[in-house]
């Protein structure tokens, strides 16, 4: 029976960690949608009120480069950014948190 249960608790765990992923990649996709809207937009805008000085690029470029740090944390590109490097450095520093207070009441 508990083996039984053990492989019910990690499927279902597995079910809700591939849940929460689908969830970070739908809402990237959501803000990729809105960094293309939003730049059409805002091309537009420039060239009929200003051609002679583009400015639109400014936001492009910073939104867009933020744009690609959410798609490399999504997509697990950078290890720096994903969930095992915060996982490891929690441990890292629950590790040094306790060796702390074992030296304090030595």
């Amino acid at each position: 029976m508990g083996v039984i249960m053990e492989l019910n608790f990690n499927e279902e765990d597995r079910y809700f960690s591939a849940k929460k992923k689908v969830e970070k990649i739908k809402g990237f996709y959501g803000n990729l949608a809105s960094f293309i809207g939003v730049n059409i937009v805002l091309l537009v805008i420039n060239l009929l009120t200003s051609p002679e000085y583009l400015w639109f690029y400014w936001p492009l470029m910073w939104w867009g480069l933020g744009v690609l740090f959410h798609g490399l944390k999504v997509f697990d590109v950078l290890p720096v950014l994903g969930k095992d490097w915060e996982e490891k450095k929690i441990k890292e520093l629950m590790e040094k948190e306790k060796n702390n207070n074992k030296e304090k009441w030595q």
